[in-house]
C-alpha cells in the first residue's frame, strides 16, 4: 500500500494543470463574460465555476471548503455571484468553457481512441476517490458525466483534484494549522512567493501576526526565513497529502496509472504551451510545486 501515494502526487502533477484550464483560458473567459460575469478580475468567474456543484452556497460554507481565502475576500462575491448566474446556468457553462477550450487546446493531439482510454481510465479513478469528508470532491461526483471524452476527462480530473485538495485541508488541520498560517508557511519554506498570495485577501496585519504565531512554534526564524522545523512538517503535510489521495490510484493499479499518465503528455504538452497558466500553484494549495515550466 505505501508505493501508491508516490503515484498520487505524480499523476496531480499530471491532473492539475488540465483541471486549472478553466480558470485562465480565454475561452473560458468569454463565457463567463456571456454569463455576465466582471471578467476584469478572475474572481467572480472562479469563485462561481468552482462552488457551483455546492449549489448556492453562502460565504461561511466557501470559506470553510476552500480553507486559505480570507472570509471577507469570499463575501465581496459570494453569495453574489449567484445573482449573476444561478448554480445550474453556471455548471451548464463550465462545461461549455471547457469544451471550447480543450477543444482548441488539445486539436489533433490525441486520437479519438487515445481521448477515450484517457477519459475511461481518469473516470475509474475519480469513481474510486473516497468522498467521506470531502464536500468538494463529493459535490462534483454528484454532477452527472458527460457524454463526450474531453469532458468527461476533465471532469474526472476535477473530482480527483478536489479529492486530494480535500485531503490536504485535513492534513493542514492536524498540523494545526489555521488558513493564513497555511499560506505564511507555504510561502515561508519557498513553494510560492507570498505576492502570489495576495488575491486571497489577508490583510497586512493578519499575515503578520500568522508570522508571528509561526515564529512563537519554532517555524520561523528571526530573519523571517523557514526553519528546520517548518520545512519537515510542511513535507509531512505533503507525504500526508499524498496518502489520503492514494486510494482511486490504488483502485487504478500502477500499469493503468502509467498509461493514463502516457496518454496525458500530449495534453500537458499543449496546455504548457499556450502559457497562461501561473508557474507556482496558488489554485489550491496541495503540493510543493506544480512545476510549470
Amino acid at each position: 500500500m505505501s508505493d501508491y501515494p508516490p503515484v498520487a502526487r505524480r499523476m496531480w502533477h499530471q491532473l492539475e494543470p488540465l483541471h486549472a484550464t478553466l480558470y485562465f483560458a480565454p475561452e473560458a473567459r468569454q463565457v463567463a463574460s456571456d454569463l455576465g460575469f466582471d471578467v476584469a478580475s478572475r474572481w467572480p468567474s472562479y469563485f462561481a465555476w468552482r462552488t457551483a456543484p455546492l449549489g448556492a452556497a453562502g460565504p461561511e460554507l466557501v470559506a470553510a471548503t476552500y480553507y486559505s481565502f480570507s472570509p471577507r475576500m469570499i463575501a465581496r462575491y459570494v453569495p453574489g455571484i449567484w445573482t449573476t448566474a444561478d448554480p445550474a446556468k453556471v455548471l451548464d457553462a463550465r462545461l461549455v468553457a471547457v469544451d471550447r477550450t480543450l477543444t482548441a487546446l488539445i486539436g489533433d493531439r490525441l486520437t479519438t481512441a487515445q481521448l477515450v482510454e484517457a477519459a475511461r481510465l481518469a473516470r475509474q479513478a475519480a469513481e474510486n476517490a473516497g468522498t467521506a469528508a470531502r464536500p468538494l470532491a463529493a459535490a462534483n461526483r454528484d454532477l452527472p458525466w458527460p457524454d463526450s471524452p474531453h469532458l468527461v476527462l476533465w471532469q474526472a480530473a476535477t473530482v480527483l483534484r478536489e479529492h486530494r485538495g480535500d485531503g490536504h485541508l485535513a492534513a493542514l488541520l492536524t498540523c494545526g494549522l489555521d488558513p493564513c498560517e497555511a499560506l505564511v508557511s507555504f510561502a515561508a519554506i519557498g513553494a510560492a512567493p507570498a505576492a502570489g498570495f495576495a488575491g486571497r485577501g489577508w490583510s497586512a496585519q493578519e499575515w503578520t501576526d500568522a508570522r508571528h504565531r509561526l515564529a512563537a512554534r519554532g517555524w520561523i526564524a528571526p530573519d523571517g526565513s523557514a526553519t528546520d522545523r517548518a520545512h519537515k512538517e510542511r513535507e509531512e503535510i505533503e507525504r500526508m497529502t499524498d496518502r489520503l489521495a492514494a486510494a482511486p490510484w490504488r483502485a487504478l493499479g500502477h500499469s493503468r496509472a502509467e498509461r493514463l499518465a502516457q496518454l496525458l503528455q500530449p495534453v500537458l504538452s499543449a496546455v504548457f504551451e499556450a502559457g497562461y497558466l501561473p508557474r507556482h500553484s496558488t489554485l489550491g494549495i496541495g503540493a510543493v510545486k506544480v512545476g510549470y515550466p
